[in-house]
């Protein structure tokens, strides 16, 4: 219908609300068709329902129930209309079909039902005699859908028959087994939905509300096993299709078949010309559909209603089947139908930053078959269904990923100070524990834990906004380039490899009209896989946590790859919505089977998963990434496994293979929740100096600080200065322990070891053997009060305490304290380099430092991981940054200066 007609249709309705019709001129055509059907009675092919009153019309509109179940193929009345004077098609054809995951068609993003529930007079216990005629509305769609669907199936029938007939004659067009292969099982789906058709058609016609129409779904539920077969040859189908279509010009003119439409009440006819291989999705697109129709039947079926556990059961069995199939329809599901009749599919889409005018906005990106599309989510009034507004676009064939030239101006990046993204962890952690707390307080009073929540979803939000760093471009060969920011390589790689993917295929460029993009921008609101920005805020409590503590990984081998090269790999794990890198391999230069064996250990943060990066090593100076000057080094494979704590937690090491473009990684991880990890173990041996207390170690060895301290910051002062996240990156783990063997029997060829040995290693040994102290250097007798120290607000007294309490300390302790300070803040020195501000070095080091032995922990001062991790860790950090950031503390400047007052502590 023109716009004209549907103002004109809708100014009859004198009291419908200006915001409903602006609302209704922006549907897309087929909508409005059912909105003139609604309006005008003659025209329904069915026998009409009683007019429906306004407040079930508008509810019908907010919802959008009832038009689901219509646009299928829906080209109907107004098929003319779809054609300008030219017979050019002057509105797409859209086939909205539902495109969440079949086995989530239950739950909408909120996890509400997908129909919207209708207003409380419209509902089985408000008014039931509307909840009848919202039922009647529902079954007459689904009807009139269902007659489109089985004209859709008789189409895809026509071409079936004479193929068939000349596969037997000297000149075929397909041989039997190609026609068998591409029509598969689709007579027996006519027949059953015919005869579900037959059968429901006079219970609408003689509709009251002893009408029972549950038994008649129960028995189509029961006949999905017959989609199962179609839902596994279903790629075969396609493919064999396209093959036929390129090969054979003859097929390609008959499977070009014309759907015609003659509704039963009416003598318009009206055809439209659709593929073979479009037509081939519908069943695909049915096998969701009638699970929602389902929904709102149940919604408006009272319960003691003969049909509400006959339908029950057939949403039960629905649901199953849909769950089953739901990998093998993913690809296939998530489509919208363009002009031509080809199916347009989404293939990924995700939360990207994209810096547009110099700052940093969130976008949801999609990447459909043949456009990238860049939009942002629009704000709505409350109630309103969520829309996206386009920013953007780039079709494919125009898409490139070419490095800046010289001349392009690169757009101002801002990026946070490090520590201003750990303090919001830090703070977000907190908000966590709150929740937790105000939880189990409360029994059920939620309005201060909402509040909470609301606060740690802005912060989170913000954290995900601010993080990434790493520079992803996007250029159109006819327009502007456009930049995004991503916190992992291996996105970067993902979305680049999902591009090219596409792009080999023969593309052409494509100019989108307005409404087209109005109608494409529009599904992306039921096409997207990713709902919510990946915040933990959004997750129920119920859900995974992650897991906190240490992860042990073996980097054993890898195999599969063609030609030599120099390889390694690095380790992510997930953390606060986005993934952190933690770990990287030496470098086996030359060669096609890596054998690293190489044991790392991750800190955990709430982490899930764990993802394997493995790289190419490039020397090549030409190969010089022009953003930041650095050589790039070349993805060979990627890939992920998710941190099951069922299996990760068990004492043994579990063994795994990750399979990435053809190599295969393989690795052994373990599991130590944080409780455990945080456990000070004395050593037996008292000979050593790993588990042995500090003063007895400095008296053994004559010395002010331990040998092992002063060495190990010579030479990372030596050689690690300048060494990107030293102190945060993992050592490998063997090297670590051959370290703490050659210190714990003061081997002579220690100074050899460490100066062959990765920097990593050296950082991680001093690291252990702070953690592995019988007591924390700042010892357990203070810990107490270093806890309320860093409380105090008033700066004066703050100073007073904390100094008070570094006096209070052993000497050995406290020149060991002050020597590793000094050497820390040269580390922070180098910040621009090593990327190590004195926020990451007091997050590395402050728990190590302070926290109490395992004595201290059962005395109460400590209860829960989760407690540890939200409050005494946040603590820990706080008080070694503030010892960082203070001026150079002498020692004998120190010991030399009373108190003001003096406390005992």
């Amino acid at each position: 219908l023109v716009v004209g007609q549907v103002q004109s249709i809708l100014s009859r309705m004198s009291s419908l609300h200006i915001s409903h019709i602006s609302s209704l001129l922006a549907l897309s055509p087929s909508r409005t068709l059912i909105v003139h059907r609604l309006s005008t009675p003659p025209s329904l092919s069915l026998p009409p329902p009683s007019r429906p009153t306004l407040s079930i019309l508008l509810s019908l509109f907010n919802m959008g129930l009832y038009f689901n179940y219509n646009t299928d193929g829906y080209d109907g009345d107004a098929a003319e209309d779809h054609k300008s004077q030219d017979g050019s098609e002057t509105m797409p054809f859209i086939d909205e079909s539902p495109t969440i995951s079949p086995s989530l068609c239950a739950c909408g993003p909120d996890g509400d039902a997908i129909s919207p529930v209708p207003p409380e007079d419209l509902l089985p216990g408000g008014d039931i005699e509307k909840g009848l005629e919202m039922k009647k509305l529902v079954l007459s769609g689904f009807l009139a859908s269902e007659e489109i669907y089985i004209n859709q199936l008789e189409a895809l029938l026509l071409p079936m028959r004479p193929l068939k007939a000349t596969a037997t004659t000297s000149q075929p067009v397909l041989t039997i087994q190609q026609v068998e292969t591409i029509f598969y099982k689709i007579q027996d789906i006519f027949e059953i939905h015919k005869e579900f058709y037959d059968a429901l058609f006079p219970h609408i016609q003689q509709w009251d509300e002893k009408v029972a129409v549950g038994h008649l779904f129960q028995k189509l539920a029961s006949q999905l096993g017959v989609y199962k077969a179609f839902v596994d040859n279903y790629k075969t189908a396609v493919e064999t299709a396209e093959k036929c279509s390129q090969a054979n010009t003859q097929f390609q003119k008959i499977s070009e078949v014309d759907v015609g439409h003659t509704r039963k009440h009416t003598k318009h006819t009206h055809t439209m010309h659709i593929s073979c291989e479009a037509l081939l999705y519908k069943p695909i697109d049915r096998v969701t559909r009638s699970t929602l129709v389902l929904h709102d039947l149940l919604k408006h079926t009272p319960k003691d209603h003969p049909d509400f556990p006959l339908l029950q059961d057939a949403l039960r069995i629905s649901q199953n089947f849909l769950s089953s199939i739901n990998e093998e329809i993913d690809p296939r599901r998530t489509a919208v139908t363009t002009p031509k009749g080809e199916a347009r599919q989404l293939v990924k889409d995700g939360f990207l930053v994209e810096v547009s005018e110099g700052s940093r906005k969130l976008r949801h990106v999609f990447l459909f078959t043949d456009l990238l599309l860049c939009a942002k989510m629009k704000k709505t009034s409350a109630g309103r269904h969520q829309q996206y507004e386009c920013k953007w676009y780039i079709p494919l064939a125009d898409l490139t990923f070419q490095l800046l030239d010289d001349s392009d101006v690169l757009p101002h990046i801002q990026v946070l100070p490090e520590h201003e993204i750990e303090e919001m962890k830090t703070k977000i952690s907190v908000i966590k524990s709150e929740i937790q707390k105000e939880k189990k307080a409360l029994k059920g009073q939620s309005r201060n834990v909402e509040r909470l929540r609301k606060k740690m979803n802005e912060q989170e939000s913000w954290l995900l906004l601010h993080s990434p760093t790493i520079p992803f471009r996007i250029h159109n060969k006819h327009g502007k380039s456009y930049l995004f920011l991503l916190s992992s390589d291996y996105e970067r790689s993902e979305w680049r490899e999902s591009i090219q993917k596409l792009q080999r295929k023969d593309l052409q460029t494509c100019q989108l009209s307005s409404v087209e993009l109005q109608v494409l921008t529009s599904s992306c609101f039921k096409l997207r896989t990713v709902h919510n920005i990946p915040v933990t805020s959004y997750k129920d409590d119920e859900e995974t946590p992650g897991l906190y503590g240490f992860l042990h990984v073996i980097v054993h081998s890898a195999k599969g790859f063609k030609e030599s090269a120099n390889l390694y790999c690095t380790l992510e794990v997930d953390s606060y919505g986005y993934f952190v890198s933690k770990a990287k391999t030496r470098v086996f230069r030359d060669t096609t089977e890596p054998q690293w064996n190489e044991e790392f250990e991750i800190e955990l943060e709430g982490s899930q998963c764990l993802r394997i990066l493995c790289y190419e090593k490039c020397y090549d100076k030409t190969k010089l990434n022009k953003d930041d000057n650095e050589i790039v080094d070349i993805i060979m494979g990627k890939g992920q496994v998710q941190l099951d704590p069922q299996t990760v937690q068990s004492k043994n090491w579990h063994m795994d293979v990750i399979e990435m473009n053809g190599i295969k990684v393989e690795f052994s991880m373990k599991f130590t929740s944080r409780d455990l990890s945080l456990k000070r173990t004395p050593s037996k041996k008292q000979s050593g100096v790993f588990g042995v207390k500090i003063s007895v170690v400095t008296k053994r060895e004559r010395s002010k600080v331990p040998y092992i301290v002063r060495q190990c910051i010579e030479e990372v002062e030596k050689r690690g200065i300048d060494e990107v996240g030293i102190y945060r990156i993992s050592g490998v783990a063997t090297d670590i322990q051959a370290l703490k063997a050659a210190f714990d029997t003061n081997s002579k060829d220690i100074l050899v070891m460490l100066s062959d040995m990765d920097i990593n290693a050296i950082a991680g040994t001093l690291k252990l053997y702070f953690r592995e102290l019988p007591e924390p250097l700042l010892t357990d007798r203070l810990y107490p009060a270093f806890m309320e120290g860093i409380a105090l607000s008033d700066p004066a007294a703050k100073e007073n305490c904390m100094m008070h309490l570094l006096r209070s300390l052993p000497d050995p302790n406290l020149i060991t304290f002050l020597s590793l300070l000094e050497h820390l803040k040269r580390v922070a020195d180098n910040e621009p380099i090593n990327k190590m501000s004195l926020h990451n070095l007091g997050t590395v080091f402050g728990p190590t430092l302070l926290r109490p032995s395992e004595s201290e922990v059962t005395k109460g001062h400590i209860t829960l991981a989760t407690d540890i991790w939200s409050h005494d860790v946040m603590a820990q950090v706080q008080v070694l940054l503030y010892y960082l950031q203070h001026p150079p503390i002498s020692f004998a400047e120190l010991k030399r200066n009373t108190l003001y007052f003096s406390t005992d502590v």
